[in-house]
């Protein structure tokens, strides 16, 4: 959206929650609230100096996701303060680009040119949300959207038969100039040991197999696990192995920099349908950084297979992370990463908007 704002103006809604976190259930709740709270309190800004039409709005929200007439006072607050926005910064029928399945019902109240669903997850296979409700949103949307933008194939797939020619493959893309500078190494890495195996993101226990982690951190002793992101779970099965070290979150800014030290990275998701049906960034920030990459299934990776080694089970996951830190083996082919800047996918996504603008003229 940002790339977009270059050549429109933008208004970047803050996410419309999809569960409301719950003190002693909820992994971390209090900190979750709190940081909503905050949000909601800077209202609309501009984050981006030097993007004058970029601009970020938190909207008020009751704290009532689980109330059916908490749903609709919420839906209402939302899009009269969203209506009202749009208003002041000259955008009375704006091209509404919806990501989250609790933003469709505030859409749907919103004078608009065209609706566009960008479907980046199968987002009624999140833990922690009513599955029923969401899916029912989730369909409301597939069904409603003039556009319905896939970044995973296999669920683009899936729903066919329901969104027809309305949907299209628009993949992810990465920051080519940031992972392909990284830049210094950072000191509070400097000093751990080599070989590293790395990986940098959340650690949450509904995408991350921490099983597997455990796994290589005991089995392969001689070399160092770093692992570097916010985690909404106990991360201390993991550090009490001297080969381990967690850094906790660092700044995007900082993170290729990060990155760079490992001598492998890692992708140890779960096997469940979110991860089914994802499309991590991280896949082509690794690949942007040179890294050799051991990967559980999932069905976007199997485009890759010439760059990424995907492992079918812990046994082979570990054995390939082993040649990996002693064998490079053959060479590999030449990645070509020139289209994958995230200002291309702004420009792919215009000219689907425009194209659907001349269609319905």
């Amino acid at each position: 959206m940002r790339n977009v704002s270059e050549q429109r103006p933008v208004l970047f809604v803050n996410s419309i929650g999809m569960r409301m976190p719950v003190p002693g259930r909820s992994p971390q709740a209090w900190r979750r609230i709190l940081r909503k709270a905050r949000s909601m309190l800077k209202l609309v800004r501009r984050p981006v100096p030097d993007l004058p039409d970029f601009h970020v709005m938190s909207p008020f929200i009751l704290p009532a996701y689980g109330s059916p007439l908490g749903r609709r006072v919420n839906c209402w607050l939302v899009a009269t303060q969203v209506k009202l926005t749009c208003r002041i910064l000259g955008m009375p029928r704006p091209d509404i680009v919806v990501t989250i399945p609790t933003a469709g019902p505030v859409a749907a109240r919103i004078p608009h040119r065209s609706l566009v669903l960008n479907r980046s997850d199968k987002h009624s296979a999140f833990p922690e949300v009513d599955s029923e409700f969401v899916r029912g949103l989730e369909d409301d949307l597939l069904r409603s959207a003039d556009l319905v933008l896939y970044v995973s194939r296999a669920l683009m797939d899936d729903e066919a038969d329901v969104t027809g020619s309305r949907a299209h493959f628009l993949d992810h893309g990465v920051d080519l100039a940031h992972f392909g500078s990284p830049g210094p190494t950072p000191t509070d890495v400097a000093h751990l040991p080599s070989p590293r195996i790395g990986f940098f993101g959340g650690f949450d226990d509904y995408i991350i197999d921490f099983d597997l982690l455990e796994r290589i951190a005991i089995d392969v002793p001689e070399a160092h696990l770093l692992l570097i992101g916010d985690a909404t779970c106990p991360m201390d099965t993991l550090t009490r192995h001297p080969n381990v070290t967690w850094l906790g979150p660092r700044s995007y800014e900082d993170i290729p920099a990060y990155g760079s030290t490992f001598d492998v990275a890692l992708m140890p998701w779960l096997q469940n349908d979110w991860i089914r049906y994802c499309n991590p960034i991280k896949m082509k920030e690794y690949l942007v950084l040179g890294l050799p990459i051991i990967s559980t299934p999932f069905p976007e990776v199997n485009r890759f297979t010439d760059w990424v080694e995907v492992a079918a089970d812990p046994e082979i996951f570990i054995k390939l992370v082993r040649e990996a830190l002693t064998d490079p083996g053959s060479p590999r082919p030449q990645l070509d990463t020139s289209d994958w800047s995230w200002a291309g996918r702004a420009a792919a996504l215009l000219g689907q908007i425009d194209t659907l603008q001349r269609a319905n003229r």
